[in-house]
């Protein structure tokens, strides 16, 4: 799988309450959840993304609570992918089960600047960006077919 796309760039520590604020949590539909993501910190949030979209984060990305309305709110909105030097493990699992590619590199994620446009090569481990390219550590085969089916649920419907 490759995608290319504009970046849009956040610092560290960006927590789940940041991705999709505790008041929009009545509900799980990702159409409703689009529209408020990121929105205390990046009231226009919504408006720049456009399709492919990369998102990229410093450390700690998805710190906090373990909702899983955070990566559904991201994958929503129109995000390809995120990049961040580190990430909450409970956010790295639920952006797998729920189909939204992350790429952990700390590297990639502090030269990467908003608006660059960067290309990502997931099946060989590459992240391009201005001629420079970074070697990332590719998914291992079965979550590669996670993210290709859209998620976990929609694998385990592929494989039954």
């Amino acid at each position: 799988m490759k995608i290319k796309g504009p970046v849009l760039k956040y610092g560290d520590n960006i927590d789940t309450d940041v991705i999709i604020p505790a008041r929009y949590l009545n509900t799980h539909a990702p159409e409703e959840l689009k529209l408020h993501c990121m929105e205390d910190i990046d009231p226009d949030f919504i408006k720049k993304v456009k399709p492919g979209t990369i998102m990229v984060g410093g450390k700690n990305f998805g710190c906090g609570s373990s909702r899983e309305h955070a990566p559904i709110a991201i994958k929503a909105s129109g995000i390809s992918c995120v990049i961040a030097e580190s990430f909450a493990r409970i956010f790295y699992r639920n952006a797998v089960n729920i189909g939204l590619p992350i790429i952990e590199s700390s590297q990639a994620a502090s030269f990467i600047q908003e608006g660059d446009t960067v290309e990502i090569d997931f099946e060989n481990g590459k992240v391009k960006c201005n001629e420079r390219e970074f070697d990332v550590v590719p998914f291992p085969p079965f979550i590669q077919k996670i993210i290709k089916a859209g998620g976990l649920m929609e694998q385990l419907t592929v494989d039954s």
